[in-house]
């Protein structure tokens, strides 16, 4: 072989081994950091613009009946809640109280959003008056005691908190003992579970959202490990609420998990049989004196407001 042909063959060699790199880092690394969701999705963890309450196209279930009038509660909560208190939104209150424009509800709105953290600091600080969230955190609790602040807490329904893997993960179940050794760092690849010999990459959530707080009261005092630099190169696993995952975010590319070999449905929900369910709530100020929040209250726990919740996707009362 003469001279050039080698170094032809040597450039073929070497541009085949970076083309090759380059490929495994992308499958590896780089495309499991990519955002595919809309900017909206991506910013505010829900398409606000396709749940509000009085678009002609909104997604949410829609009722009709006598409005409130005089002082208007502020309503605000959480992303995967949003098409339920814009659903009651809509059947409550008159459509000018609601303000909305480029993306955003401006600041004499009675219909907000500003998701879990944002409205649980709102319900203490008076700028919202109804907040529909899961439980808080204990960093929440302790703001409204330092502000000297009762919240009231009322359950409108439930809702399962899931576990989510590639589907190209092996494992469709768990028990909850390995879910919380996984996120401890005491089960450290998959084949532990039944899945292939790679590197378990837990995912978490921001402090104060309301999936982060659900995971903390789930690990049950276990603390949870920081990510290893191995779990790059590992599977996912990850944490949300069972609608937000089937109604508001839907991926081809994951699925829920059984968790001590039942599946979250809404079936197993409503039974008992799915092991980690938590109460949707609506949130009020106890001294709140305004009537207009206890007939909003009255209204979620009704027949039609139950109907409300079961329709958009949530197990109700």
């Amino acid at each position: 072989m003469n001279k050039l042909a080698k170094q032809i063959l040597s450039i073929v060699a070497l541009s085949a081994f970076f083309i090759g790199f380059d490929a495994s880092v992308y499958t590896v690394c780089t495309y499991r950091c990519i955002n595919d969701f809309s900017k909206e999705m991506s910013a505010k963890s829900v398409e606000v613009s396709k749940f509000l309450p009085f678009d002609s196209q909104s997604g949410i279930v829609v009722k009709e009946g006598e409005k409130l009038d005089g002082d208007l509660p502020v309503i605000d909560g959480a992303a995967a809640l949003f098409p339920v208190f814009s659903a009651f939104t809509h059947r409550l209150y008159p459509e000018e109280s609601v303000h909305y424009s480029n993306g955003e509800f401006s600041n004499d709105s009675s219909l907000i959003y500003s998701n879990t953290k944002g409205a649980y600091k709102g319900i203490v600080d008076a700028t919202s008056d109804i907040i529909f969230c899961a439980r808080p955190s204990n960093d929440q609790l302790a703001y409204a005691v330092e502000k000297g602040v009762e919240l009231e807490f009322t359950p409108i329904g439930h809702e399962a908190f899931v576990f989510l893997v590639n589907t190209k993960n092996k494992v469709d179940s768990l028990e909850e003992d390995q879910i919380r050794g996984i996120y401890s760092g005491k089960i450290k690849t998959w084949d532990e579970v039944g899945g292939d010999k790679r590197f378990c990459a837990p995912l978490h959530r921001n402090e104060g959202s309301g999936s982060q707080t659900m995971m903390e009261k789930f690990m049950n005092g276990e603390k949870i490990a920081k990510g290893s630099v191995l779990a790059w190169f590992g599977q996912s696993i990850g944490f949300s609420f069972r609608y937000y995952v089937e109604g508001l975010n839907t991926s081809s590319g994951v699925k829920m998990i059984s968790v001590n070999g039942f599946a979250p449905t809404k079936e197993n929900i409503q039974n008992g049989t799915y092991p980690i369910i938590s109460d949707i709530l609506m949130v009020t100020r106890k001294n709140d004196t305004n009537p207009n929040v206890q007939k909003v209250i009255d209204y979620v726990l009704s027949s039609e407001g139950q109907e409300i919740v079961n329709e958009t996707g949530y197990v109700g009362l």
